[in-house]
């Protein structure tokens, strides 16, 4: 197969896909993103339910502490763990949490009893945290039905709710076997810094990292065309009474509108959430990039928004990356 027929071969394929997604879509239920916690008890309290609870925490590796472990600790009743280094692809850099393959996601729906008429609600333990980037995984394989818990496990537990529920049993769900669409590679992100950023085919690149570069021997910057709006920028903090502990939750989607205004301006804020101006979002190491892709699907359904799987520690590892040292808009 010559070249230019393999790439019009893979320009086709990418099209049928592209049609299978539009129409995943128009066909999706009316499944909120978010749900509050009375939300889920009412929905667990109503019946045989087909809801799925998967606690998707992930620390940060210098953090001391363990998700795994603290699952079996304190957890939703009926909830399974969803280890999202273990739920994944391998990397040729050794990055963790990458996407993984439709094989892998669909062994991990079969494990978990997950059907495509489940009902899957994501939850973390620090409120707001790596439950939206798993959010984004289901998502992107078309698993429409599913959502967040805004607030998470501290906020089930402030709000003293029950503790005890008996485990659903395991069903035979359909295999997943559409690849997901929405995730942005090396190679995409390589040409996008080459382009111009008044081209409306250039997409903007939202930065979630709040802070210097931490890892050792890794450059700092930005990738081209990048704004800065750190991940907690969408989020507020609560204090749960008679303690010193907090968790985070959502802020209202028209404080999220005035926070996206705040970091782009008022005019690609409109072709964003207009979904006429496509938007990557990025982090470390692709973690909290999810709570940047899903404060935007919060104010609109319309925005075009993709998440770069590797992040900054994937594309500053490449030679071939373009990065710039100037502080981001």
């Amino acid at each position: 197969m010559t070249l230019s027929s393999r790439t019009a071969a893979l320009a086709a394929r990418a099209t049928r896909l592209y049609s299978m997604h539009t129409i995943s879509r128009s066909m999706s239920s009316n499944t909120p993103l978010i749900v509050t916690p009375k939300a889920l008890h009412g929905f667990l309290a109503s019946g045989p339910a087909n809801v799925n609870i998967l606690d998707a925490s992930w620390f940060m590796p210098n953090s001391p502490r363990n998700a795994s472990k603290e699952f079996i600790e304190r957890r939703i009743p009926g909830a399974r763990y969803l280890d999202l280094d273990e739920v994944a692809a391998p990397n040729e850099l050794g990055l963790k949490h990458m996407m993984p393959s439709a094989q892998v996601f669909s062994d991990a729906l079969e494990k978990f009893g997950i059907t495509p008429s489940s009902h899957v609600v994501l939850y973390d333990s620090q409120g707001i945290f790596s439950a939206p980037r798993a959010l984004f995984m289901f998502k992107s394989f078309g698993h429409e039905k599913s959502s967040v818990l805004d607030g998470g496990l501290p906020r089930w537990e402030m709000e003293g709710l029950p503790t005890r529920r008996v485990l659903q049993q395991k069903a035979s769900p359909g295999a997943i076997t559409q690849p997901p669409l929405w995730y942005r590679k090396i190679l995409g992100m390589v040409n996008n810094a080459t382009m111009e950023i008044l081209d409306p085919v250039t997409e903007i690149v939202l930065d979630a990292r709040s802070h210097p570069e931490p890892r050792p021997g890794l450059s700092s910057g930005h990738i081209p065309h990048s704004f800065s709006l750190p991940f907690n920028t969408f989020l507020e903090t609560n204090q749960i009474p008679n303690t010193d502990k907090t968790f985070t939750t959502f802020l209202p989607a028209d404080e999220l509108h005035r926070k996206l205004v705040d970091a782009v301006g008022t005019d690609y804020a409109q072709l964003i959430l207009e979904g006429k101006r496509g938007v990557t979002t990025t982090c470390g190491s692709g973690m909290t990039a999810g709570v940047l892709w899903l404060g935007l699907k919060l104010i609109s359904e319309s925005a075009a928004v993709s998440l770069y799987d590797e992040s900054w520690t994937g594309y500053a590892s490449r030679s071939q990356s373009k990065i710039e040292q100037s502080m981001p808009p």
